[in-house]
């Protein structure tokens, strides 16, 4: 597996998987690469896909030091450096969306496309999940807040018909310290101010019943980067780039040929 050296000397594992335009696909918070194994292969016939585990995760380095959603962008670039790739499309979920708005207005020449998903500015202006969705997930009983949270993830349907083991519930090799680190960086994350200077061509995406980060964060990226168009998914949950696939995956694609 190649390893990356980030700028305090962490080590930073990546993938790479298929051919053609880089695309960066940045997973959620306490994940690693593993998030996108169920939808990876629709992008690779024409993209060389790259994934990254976050420090903190998987097989890279987790050092008990502050984490911030800036500083993962500043990891991602790092791997690109490490590829040779000037240029990529960019394309984050939940808290990866956080990191790729990072990316996109901090290395603007670095992102040719920027596909935002199921995510937020975050701060005074993020719309926050209510405080039902927070007891669910804080509740004692370790097994009923694993259930809250797939079902968060994806509708009882799917769940009824796809029984797991699930990518997107976190990597369950984390140190307690990392876990710690990555919902901290999460929780701080803050982009309104630098939204509007993003260049990139932007498609904001989010499911219509998504509560664990609210559907209208969509409408609020949308509105403050320049140009942004928004794809909201009727009925889907948070992780609608593995439910509806079918749709996303071609949405998603479209707007990279077009761009």
């Amino acid at each position: 597996m190649p390893v990356a050296t980030a700028q305090d000397g962490t080590a930073l594992s990546y993938q790479v998987r298929g051919s053609g335009e880089p695309l960066l696909l940045l997973a959620g918070q306490a994940n690693n690469h593993h998030w996108w194994d169920g939808v990876r292969e629709d992008f690779e016939a024409d993209h060389l896909t790259i994934t990254l585990d976050y420090r903190g995760t998987g097989d890279s380095g987790k050092p008990d030091a502050p984490y911030t959603t800036r500083g993962f962008a500043t990891d991602a670039i790092a791997v690109l450096d490490d590829l040779g790739v000037d240029r990529a499309r960019v394309y984050g979920t939940s808290m990866g969306g956080r990191v790729a708005q990072w990316l996109a207005a901090d290395h603007p020449g670095r992102v040719t496309a920027l596909v935002l998903g199921c995510t937020s500015p975050g701060g005074t202006h993020g719309v926050e999940r209510d405080a039902e969705v927070r007891r669910s997930l804080a509740q004692p009983d370790r097994e009923a807040a694993e259930r809250a949270l797939l079902e968060l993830m994806y509708t009882p349907n799917w769940l009824s018909r796809h029984p797991g083991p699930h990518q997107t519930v976190g990597d369950p090799a984390m140190p307690a310290h990392a876990r710690r680190r990555h919902l901290r960086a999460s929780a701080g994350h803050d982009t309104w101010d630098v939204l509007p200077a993003i260049t990139a061509p932007t498609l904001v995406v989010h499911g219509s019943d998504d509560v664990f980060n609210p559907a209208a964060n969509a409408p609020l990226l949308t509105g403050r980067i320049p140009g942004a168009s928004m794809l909201m998914i009727p009925g889907a949950r948070h992780a609608y780039f593995e439910e509806f696939r079918e749709v996303a995956g071609p949405a998603v694609l479209d707007f990279f040929r077009r761009g």
